[in-house]
């Protein structure tokens, strides 16, 4: 959409229209086409806007940062306007590097979002993650909910999209087979922000100042931890504090951390396919699938 035409959106929304829009790092396949602006107005305020086609469904992940921020403690833009194919949101401080500082104080916000707990799995609703359908049926218990709204609902999406082979898609339904081999109940359902990479992770002079984009549910949150590992969004130091504040059960890292990152590949062959495609039949090699 031409600039002009953007403004005159921002405007009807708003009652205001911008003076500067300056387009962000945005419009990529994870964007699912949005484009993404920094809005500024003439009394030198600034927001954020999301400019999306038809069914871009930004409505919902406005729906996810209300949620996340009247839930939690975690920094989340607040909602200026929103509509199927529009999200203007508050301009958050960022620019700086993921580094210790920022780890330790990230490791904090995430161990208070998990303590954020809920009588089930899933959540009152679906929602996306990548804009991406994720299926949130409310569940007593983990394991089920894992193997059949993650493993097997993204397996199969991937499939229909031509980007999981066959062969691939039967040896994940053998792994769904036996995964109570490696799998616990974990106390209770935690809330996750669901897509923790680097890239929705802002920080400034060693502080987080906001996590964007999420992909909430209820969930066991060692699926979190285990995607903080999958790009190296958080390292030693993020461990380290989350550790002393929620305790990491025994075998995680050894034995449940590349099974939960599973989801996020299967996520990332739906989007992408390519070598995410060997990334996921590696891991069901290591667990003898």
């Amino acid at each position: 959409m031409a600039r002009s035409g953007v403004a005159d959106r921002i405007e009807a929304a708003l009652g205001v229209r911008p003076t500067e829009l300056r387009p962000l790092s945005g419009g990529s396949p994870r964007d699912f086409g949005a484009e993404v602006y920094t809005l500024t107005f003439a009394d030198k305020t600034q927001a954020v806007a999301k400019v999306g086609r038809a069914g871009a469904k930004l409505d919902l992940e406005a729906w996810m940062l209300r949620t996340l921020g009247a839930r939690s403690r975690v920094p989340a833009p607040g909602v200026l306007f929103t509509s199927d194919d529009l999200l203007v949101m508050d301009l958050l401080p960022s620019g700086g590097w993921i580094d210790a500082h920022v780890e330790r104080d990230a490791a904090e916000i995430v161990a208070a979002l998990h303590g954020v707990m809920a009588p089930k799995f899933g959540l009152e609703r679906d929602t996306v993650i990548g804009g991406l359908h994720q299926p949130n049926p409310q569940s007593d218990k983990w394991l089920p909910f894992f193997r059949d709204q993650r493993l097997r609902f993204m397996a199969d999406d991937a499939g229909r999209a031509g980007r999981l082979p066959a062969g691939t898609r039967t040896r994940i339904e053998t792994l769904c087979g036996k995964l109570d081999r490696w799998i616990v109940e974990p106390a209770a359902p935690a809330l996750i922000h669901g897509d923790l990479w680097s890239g929705n992770v802002l920080a400034v002079d060693g502080r987080v100042t906001g996590l964007i984009d999420p992909a909430i549910y209820y969930a066991d949150p060692e699926i979190e931890l285990a995607f903080t590992t999958l790009f190296g969004t958080f390292g030693e130091v993020f461990f380290r504090r989350y550790s002393e504040l929620r305790p990491i059960r025994e075998g995680f890292f050894e034995e449940r951390r590349d099974l939960y990152n599973l989801y996020p590949l299967l996520v990332h062959v739906r989007l992408f396919g390519g070598g995410y495609v060997g990334q996921v039949e590696a891991t069901l090699r290591r667990y003898g699938c």
